[in-house]
């Protein structure tokens, strides 16, 4: 019998815009893919059960739809047909004016755990032994994800450092040359500008190819889309092997490349590509190379999104921990960053993860600098230790903190404001594949240019320090122009890595720097850095926000220094941490994991005190303007991120004001034909009902439990049938191994195995089995707050809606609950309702 009302009105449209998605989704299995539908087509009405003998409006028995379908199926031979089912038609100039939509086409992670019968009963039969092994494997797992993300890591920080010093020591070779002719000074400094753009273009020309061309995804710092892997939201090809190889080989010539970058972001995607690849024992890319078998039939057990998404989380800790050297600021980072819902176990062993990667990159890097077993060499990206006369501040000097935070706050929300703006631009108006590719070029030539001329206006002469300052410094400081025993202190920080300069702005003596170079140099930095995240390259955004706040902080710290000669201050290093520190909180709005990030990146507890209230200040002020950068590009994405709390404004709303009905539900044992056309939806869950659809309570049936797409298709696949409902229920119950070993790359339902023959269009299918009986679901009354709260922290996916008598009335999804937007400006709120639209 039928499980659905429909709505005599808009039936027609309704059967109009499911053909279309139909055809739609023939063209993408045509082509290779497999389409990865929203949870809901909006305002989709039910489709009558094959045994319904009521007819829709237009006359055409449903019943007969199945059949019509699979000729509509051949004659269209997979030719593409314009599709009338999108959720909204939008425009790019609507949607990159500055006005938020929500991406249809972002699913949800299945993180809620499926239980059913099948599953009680394989863990029935399971030894406590196997479980004990299991939790063993996690802990194994968790080592190996740390070591092979140090290793990668590793490999990095050596590659940029060979391919720097390869340029620097070129580019530092003709400038000698340069002093040594002065009567071809023209000629020569044409040849030192043309040689410098050459080179970086020639290396950044390597990472945009294999970005644009290759794997988007991988461009930026991948922070974002891990942050929204971790909230719950399926993010296509963000963990793939493929973009790990891109993003790790692409940071090597983008940071080379002399691009205003760093390497930190991408290690931390890099990180959590590593610990999903490793986590599933096989590569889907490749079919053989595959780790389950008589031996390892455990990895089994990890494939869903459950296990994935978890160890997930601790590769992006294990890629701070190898960054930085901070495993508890790699732990802090997933949960304050990324995890919704995240239980003392997995903390353990995210910390596991972060301290083995730690150790295995100061091992590795410890024998490259030929100190094998100095286990000294704290990440990636090393501040240096602060000398012993540093070590302490004034009581007076806690107001100038706080200060150096409001500052860091302004210009991270000013920073934030100018990257939003050119983003918007780039996705209104660079839209080509040579475009995109050609933008990064321009940029580093650009920058290229400013460097050159910035170097070149300077007469900012200073005399040399010791040979251990610049140990670092590829070829030691840069003469250019100055007398014997001095460098040019504006050459000397753009001719090396964004990492050494700030450990130079750190520990070099006050007097190194001039405050009218730092101050140009910050500017500088600052435009360059706004430019440049967001290009299709692999790019970090931490380094160059420490290095303009290290900037703008030395300049304060000589100012007070040189100010006020008599009373006893911090050296203008401190100054510069504490700059670094405000600027990055301004910019990325981190606050606990920042600050031990960078305690314990520059080994020193002494100063957290400041650090804390500049990151502190910084965030409260930036918020007041804008949000943080990765929040900002999730939204310019269109990603429905979720975030901590739902909006003020909304406790008024109650399930039924934001729950979308009508639903496509099915019998508890439903015909194989039924089964076969409610996949034709762009639907992702189905409840799972007993009973009759009511007119009188808009009701469709008790609610027994929710199956899954894949579910079905798998069911499909397997055969599960039984030519009457006594013989389906008395089939035997596939096994929960089917389903691990098809994770992720679930079949089409269009493909040749999963669509069943004429005679099988008869047969039914027991559910029972297979359906979730215990998910959760809320009464149509519950406030938006409690809905909310359950997607957040339980990871949901749909939230089956009944009404008191336990019968279905509606569902809700992330989108539903992400569409209401909390918009804050200067003290004044309001909640916007996002369109949804369809790339």
């Amino acid at each position: 019998m039928s499980n659905a009302v429909v709505h005599a009105g808009a039936a027609k449209d309704e059967l109009e815009s499911q053909e279309c998605k139909m055809e739609s989704l023939v063209t993408d299995s045509a082509s290779g893919g497999i389409q990865e539908d929203s949870e809901r087509l909006p305002l989709l009405g039910s489709t009558p059960s094959p045994t319904d003998s009521r007819t829709h409006t237009n006359g055409m028995d449903y019943s007969t739809s199945y059949r019509g379908m699979r000729r509509s199926i051949s004659a269209t031979k997979h030719k593409v047909i314009g599709c009338c089912g999108e959720p909204n038609s939008v425009t790019s100039r609507q949607r990159y004016n500055g006005t938020k939509y929500i991406n249809a086409k972002y699913e949800s992670l299945n993180y809620e755990m499926l239980e059913n019968d099948v599953v009680a009963n394989e863990i029935q039969q399971k030894k406590y032994i196997s479980f004990v092994f299991a939790d063993f494997m996690r802990w194994a797992l968790m080592f190996f994800i740390g070591i092979i993300t140090a290793l990668v890591a590793c490999g990095i920080d050596i590659g940029i450092e060979y391919i720097a010093e390869g340029k620097f020591k070129a580019v530092k070779k003709l400038i000698d040359l340069l002093e040594e002719n002065p009567d071809y000074s023209m000629s020569i400094s044409v040849a030192v500008f043309m040689a410098w753009v050459g080179i970086s273009v020639g290396l950044v020309s390597v990472v945009a190819f294999l970005v644009v061309f290759i794997e988007p995804v991988a461009a930026g710092s991948g922070i974002p889309e891990i942050k929204c892997y971790l909230n719950g939201i399926k993010v296509p090809h963000v963990v793939r092997l493929k973009t790990l190889f891109v993003k790790a080989v692409g940071v090597l010539f983008s940071v080379g490349g002399g691009l205003t970058v760093g390497k930190e972001g991408p290690m931390i995607h890099a990180g959590a590509a590593i610990a999903a690849g490793v986590s599933q024992g096989r590569l889907t890319s490749f079919k053989k190379v595959d780790c389950t078998g008589r031996f390892l039939p455990v990895f089994k057990s990890f494939r869903n999104d459950t296990e994935k998404r978890d160890f997930v989380a601790s590769g992006a800790a294990a890629g701070v921990a190898a960054a930085f050297g901070a495993p508890i600021g790699g732990v802090l980072f997933s949960l304050e960053e990324g995890a919704s819902f995240v239980s003392q176990g997995i903390t353990w062993r995210m910390f596991f993860a972060s301290m083995s990667s730690v150790f295995m990159l100061n091992f590795v890097l410890s024998a490259f600098h030929n100190h094998i077993g100095n286990l000294s060499y704290n990440g990636i990206i090393n501040f240096g230790v602060f000398s012993n006369e540093a070590q302490s501040y004034q009581w007076y000097e806690i107001p100038i903190f706080l200060l150096m935070g409001f500052i860091g706050g302004v210009l991270g929300a000013l920073f934030n404001c100018i990257n939003y703006r050119l983003t918007l631009f780039r996705r209104r108006y660079i839209r080509t594949r040579f475009m995109k590719f050609l933008e990064p070029l321009v940029v580093v030539t650009i920058t290229v240019t400013v460097a050159f001329v910035a170097m070149f206006a300077s007469n900012d002469c200073k005399p040399n320090g010791t040979e251990e300052q610049y140990q670092d410094t590829f070829g030691g400081p840069v003469k250019l122009f100055c007398g014997d025993g001095e460098f040019n202190s504006m050459a000397t920080l753009f001719l090396t890595t964004p990492e050494t300069s700030i450990k130079n702005l750190f520990h070099d003596p006050t007097l190194s720097y001039t405050w009218i170079n730092l101050a140009i140099f910050a500017v500088l930095y600052f435009c360059l850095a706004s430019w440049t995240y967001g290009l299709m390259v692999s790019s970090g955004l931490f380094i160059p926000s420490l290095l303009v706040g290290a900037s703008w902080g030395r300049v304060l710290g000589i100012g007070i220094n040189r100010g006020f000669p008599t009373i006893i201050w911090s050296p203008a290093g401190r100054y510069a941490l504490v700059g670094a520190a405000a600027m990055l909180g301004g910019v990325v709005r981190m606050t606990i994991s920042l600050t031990v990030i960078v305690m314990e990146a520059s080994r020193d507890l002494t100063y957290g005190l400041p650090i804390m209230l500049s990151i502190m200040v910084a965030k409260w002020v930036g918020d007041l303007f804008n949000e943080g950068l990765y929040d900002i590009h999730v939204e310019v994405s269109s990603i429905p991120l979720l975030p901590w709390d739902p909006p003020h404004m909304l406790h008024s709303k109650s399930a039924r004001d934001i729950m979308k009905s009508p639903v496509v539900t099915l019998n508890t044992i439903e015909k194989v034909e039924r089964v076969y056309d409610v996949l034709r939806t762009t639907h992702n869950g189905f409840p799972v009902v007993t009973g009759e659809p009511s007119s009188e309570d808009d009701s469709y049936g008790l609610f027994k439990g929710l199956v899954l797409r894949y579910q079905l298709i798998m069911l499909l696949k397997h055969k599960v049938f039984g030519a009457t409902p006594q013989l389906a229920s008395a089939k035997d119950s596939i096994g929960s191994d089917i389903f691990s070993t098809a994770y992720p790359r679930f079949p089409n339902y269009l493909e040749r195995k999963v669509v069943p023959s004429e005679k099988e269009l008869d047969m039914y299918i027991d559910l029972r089995p297979y359906m979730n009986n215990s998910t959760y679901c809320a009464f149509d009354d519950f406030k938006y707050p409690k809905l909310f709260y359950q997607f957040r922290y339980v990871g949901l996916r749909h939230l089956v809606i009944v009404n008191r008598n336990n019968k279905v009335v509606g569902i809700v999804t992330r989108k539903d609950l992400a569409r209401f937007h909390l918009h804050s400006t200067c003290g004044k709120a309001s909640v916007h309702e996002l369109e949804l639209y369809r790339d």
